[in-house]
């Protein structure tokens, strides 16, 4: 097992006392897998990315659990080695590109920071690397498209730049949170085709953080079920999506628009 988190609690503490934003949940992600943590807003999924990297902020604090990454209880390393696990072997994908990228730097000079930071690489070197990955994720025109500046793309585009960032070091977990949520129905599914792509090409496994069902159903091969801070139900897709035992599950799985 890659991923083994066990018993994971994360709680915001507001006057003194806790809001448990994950209470208690355990789940695990393979070699190659990809796990869909479906719920509405609030349920705890993004918190879980976040705490997956140890990233919660106060008023927030993960105050118990294992997350056990290649058989290393990340909760137990120091903070400077925390930092070379981030955006070398486990990069997350956040909802909104908007925000997530520098406005002030080209989208090139973001990715080859990070390839200089984790893999020592030359400038002439990143800047190869970083073409590489523009292409990756079928960026036109990349050899010139990596001195622009985010505001220079679409949304649709920074996502993609965001992605690149995220793969260009080879992590072995991406953790995906809300990847199409800021942007519009068509490219929404532009990115997914994407992601299933870099799924099928290269080892990663993918840990996809959504609200909806259908985007679910098109890439992972697990789903866990989260409501008020926990996990009410998982398991393989077909399962969980055509036999859903919860009553939450069968809510969320009706909210899902048919042709017909």
């Amino acid at each position: 097992m890659l991923l083994e988190v066990k018993n994971l609690k994360t709680h915001f503490y507001q006057e003194g006392l806790p809001v448990k934003a994950v209470d208690g949940i355990s789940f695990g992600v393979g070699a190659g897998e990809v796990l869909g943590i479906v719920g509405e807003s609030g349920s705890g999924k993004s918190t879980v990315g976040l705490s997956l990297l140890r990233l919660i902020d106060l008023p927030g604090k993960i105050v118990e659990g294992a997350i056990n990454f290649e058989g290393i209880d990340l909760m137990q390393l120091p903070e400077k080695a925390m930092r070379n696990i981030r955006g070398a072997k486990i990069s997350m994908i956040f909802q909104n590109p908007f925000t997530s990228l520098n406005p002030v730097f080209t989208v090139g000079d973001q990715i080859a920071e990070t390839l200089r930071f984790h893999q020592g690489l030359s400038r002439r070197r990143s800047r190869d690397k970083t073409i590489e990955m523009l292409k990756m994720v079928h960026i036109k025109n990349p050899e010139s498209r990596i001195n622009s500046y985010p505001h220079q793309f679409s949304g649709g585009m920074q996502q993609r730049v965001m992605i690149a960032m995220a793969l260009a070091c080879n992590p072995k977990l991406l953790i995906a949170d809300e990847p199409t949520t800021a942007l519009d129905v068509t490219v929404q599914w532009e990115i997914i085709k994407l992601l299933r792509e870099l799924k099928d090409n290269l080892d990663v496994s993918i840990i996809l953080i959504t609200h909806d069902f259908s985007v679910v159903a098109e890439l992972c091969d697990k789903v866990a079920v989260m409501h008020n801070g926990k996990i009410v139900e998982d398991g393989n897709l077909n399962q969980v999506v055509q036999r859903p035992k919860d009553p939450y599950t069968q809510k969320l799985i009706s909210t899902v628009p048919r042709i017909e």
